[in-house]
């Protein structure tokens, strides 16, 4: 199966956990990506390991806070690939993990524009040339954090993440017409280093993994597989969702 055949791909994030994850899989469905993440060196790996397995890659390292970064990331796209026809904008960032009245502004601010600003940023310049594709699929990674569950200290994170929700909606609306779904993926925890920041010992990962029916938690490439089914023409008639890929946490009372 090549579900991407032909289809160019921007992942951000990529450098690890699930964006790595699923830059190999959109690759191995025939897609040719162009991969992001602050970190040069990581994305240089990941382009080898894809061309390795007879994948087509581009790495380009910046930070996804910055306009020029995001304009950059659709650029090589276009000028290595010729166009874009999918983006996962799957960056995030933890914040400091306290309680409300005792974040900074100032973090609040990093946190809010790494989660939430930086997915306008890249939707602005990934939706024009989508677009001028025909149509295309654009995917943000959210959370079930702030949606169906809350959790002490996470308020930056949790409001930040909850936002792409609506982001995603209102672009689903603006540009179905011109073919573009836009919808967010929310992931339940899943083995990936920011996680490990917030199970990082014994204790609070038992806690962790006992919140899910199965007690575990995903793989990256669990969920890449989501996301995979998102950018696809197999969700075709799916835009402006928030698709849980959470292992039934939002549910469990056990």
């Amino acid at each position: 199966m090549n579900a991407l055949r032909n289809k160019v791909a921007i992942i951000a994030g990529a450098s690890s956990g699930i964006g790595h994850a699923t830059a190999r899989l959109f690759a191995s469905q025939g897609a040719k990506v162009v991969v992001g993440a602050r970190r040069q060196a990581p994305l240089d790996a990941l382009v080898a390991e894809i061309a390795a397995a007879g994948g087509e890659a581009f790495a380009l390292a910046g930070d996804v806070c910055e306009e020029g970064y995001s304009r950059s990331l659709v650029e090589a796209a276009m000028d290595r690939f010729g166009g874009l026809d999918v983006a996962f904008n799957n960056v995030g960032r933890l914040g400091t993990l306290l309680p409300a009245p005792q974040i900074s502004l100032a973090d609040w601010r990093q946190t809010v524009d790494t989660n939430l600003t930086s997915a306008f940023l890249a939707a602005k310049y990934q939706i024009p040339a989508m677009v001028s594709r025909g149509g295309g699929s654009l995917i943000f990674t959210s959370t079930f954090v702030g949606h169906t569950a809350g959790f002490p200290g996470l308020s930056a994170y949790a409001a930040s993440k909850s936002g792409l929700i609506g982001l995603a909606q209102c672009l689903a609306v603006e540009f179905a017409r011109q073919g573009i779904r836009v919808n967010t993926i929310l992931p339940g925890a899943t083995d990936t280093p920011m996680a490990r920041e917030f199970m990082n010992t014994p204790e609070a990962l038992d806690f962790i993994t006992s919140l899910y029916p199965a007690r575990r938690i995903a793989s990256p490439e669990e969920i890449a597989r989501s996301v995979l089914y998102l950018a696809s023409d197999l969700s075709s008639f799916t835009t402006g969702s928030a698709l849980l890929v959470d292992g039934g946490v939002s549910i469990n009372r056990t």
